[in-house]
């Protein structure tokens, strides 16, 4: 515990026993008790986390940044600050962080986690210690990064954060999460981005690529649905079956699977001329069936979207996703639910809220209207026939003595002027009632 000591002319000290057993004291000055007393609540915070080996409390941390130099030098000289030297900055635990992951994940994965590590640096500062950052810093971090972005893309750098900062939590470099109480993180698809490539369409532009290899990049995604540039450029011609008409793909965004990632998919009637003019042009003994492009962090979308003007269409956004999404809508309308995901390699429910839609199509064959919609003349027939009903069934009014003699009304009827007056039965579907 820490004591508050008032000695002579007003001066005020702070005395305690530092672990080694020792007495020690931080003379304060001439200040105010309460002043003095707040001072030594932070003291015996710094003495606690010294004893116990554990962080700094936050608010003790962010206090430490804000007390003045001459009470940091004093602070240290009873070295009650040896802890605080050793808590990294965000930038120093974010290097060794990504570091240690590197060996246990892929690249891929890699390069996102370098992404959303930049985002932070960039919402909250490089040389901002650890334990210094508050849930109000997380707010405003969240805020930067919703600013000028989709809400999906500042949800994942959000859930990046949070990762970073469990981390920090297991390893007792925090005593706890800044950004824990961010929720409403989830992973959703946004349908107002889905756009569904018709076939008219990307035959189009596919007649405009000149390169036969970039061709069967775009038709492995619009006709086999697989994931570009992942799984098309891993393809290899081994994983090729022409007699089966069959293609063996390997995911690497789902290879910790207890499949391994690995998928059979058909080689689709409309897939296999691209296929084939690659295989043509393949010289002998090549492995891979992409020589041009082996790299998957090439930038495809670039130059695929020149070739998409050329052809006088405009760029779609996501276009690769978007043609896979295409293409799990096709399926789904020729084959089962679960065959369409297996080929795919993904589950129904994620088929259902990230690549399905409704389409154009869909709607004409419930109505059977056609794509372009019921001709003028046609509704214009029908508002003319339906009038010329309407005058008909006036001219065919029946008397009541007709109506009486076909057997429609008892002969006791009354004229119809005096029927307006008769009160309705207190029973019956509707609620009781007394008259109309």
């Amino acid at each position: 515990m820490a004591s508050i000591i008032n000695d002579a002319n007003g001066l005020r000290r702070i005395q305690f026993v530092a672990p080694c057993g020792a007495r020690k004291a931080i003379r304060l000055g001439k200040i105010e008790r309460k002043s003095a007393e707040a001072i030594g609540r932070h003291v015996e915070a710094l003495l606690a986390a010294k004893l116990c080996g554990e962080t700094i409390p936050r608010t003790t941390a962010v206090w430490l940044t804000q007390c003045g130099d001459t009470l940091k030098a004093k602070l240290a000289a009873v070295g009650l600050t040896d802890a605080c030297a050793k808590i990294p900055t965000l930038q120093e635990f974010l290097t060794e962080y990504l570091t240690y992951r590197e060996a246990e994940l892929k690249a891929s994965t890699m390069m996102v986690l370098h992404q959303a590590a930049r985002w932070l640096v960039r919402a909250l500062g490089a040389d901002v210690r650890l334990n210094t950052i508050t849930p109000a810093d997380a707010d405003r971090a969240r805020a930067f990064l919703l600013n000028g972005r989709a809400k999906a893309t500042a949800n994942k750098w959000t859930r990046y954060a949070k990762e970073f900062f469990n981390a920090a939590v297991r390893r007792k470099v925090v005593s706890a999460n800044p950004f824990e109480h961010i929720t409403g993180l989830a992973v959703v698809g946004n349908a107002a981005r889905r756009v569904f490539v018709t076939d008219a369409d990307i035959r189009k532009v596919l007649e405009t690529i000149p390169c036969s290899q970039f061709r069967l990049i775009v038709a492995l995604a619009r006709y086999g649905g697989l994931r570009i540039p992942s799984e098309g450029l891993a393809l290899t011609w081994a994983d090729v079956n022409w007699e089966h008409s069959r293609l063996v793909v390997r995911a690497s965004k789902t290879a910790h699977h207890a499949d391994g990632g690995v998928r059979v998919v058909p080689i689709f009637a409309e897939l296999r001329p691209f296929l084939e003019a690659v295989w043509d042009e393949a010289k002998e003994g090549e492995v891979r069936i992409f020589s041009r492009y082996t790299d998957v962090r090439m930038n495809l979308r670039t130059q695929f979207n020149r070739w998409i003007l050329q052809a006088g269409l405009e760029p779609w956004m996501k276009p690769f996703q978007n043609m896979r999404a295409t293409r799990a809508t096709e399926l789904a309308d020729a084959f089962p639910s679960h065959t369409c995901a297996k080929w795919l390699g993904h589950t129904e429910r994620i088929a259902d809220e990230f690549y399905r839609s409704v389409t154009d199509e869909h709607y004409a064959r419930a109505t059977g209207v056609p794509l372009g919609g019921a001709k003028s003349g046609a509704r214009v027939t029908q508002k003319e026939a339906q009038h010329v009903t309407a005058e008909s069934r006036t001219e065919q009014k029946h008397s009541t003595e007709n109506l009486a003699s076909e057997g429609f009304m008892r002969d006791s009827a009354t004229h119809c002027d005096i029927i307006t007056n008769i009160k309705v039965g207190d029973t019956g579907f509707e609620p009781v009632t007394s008259s109309v």
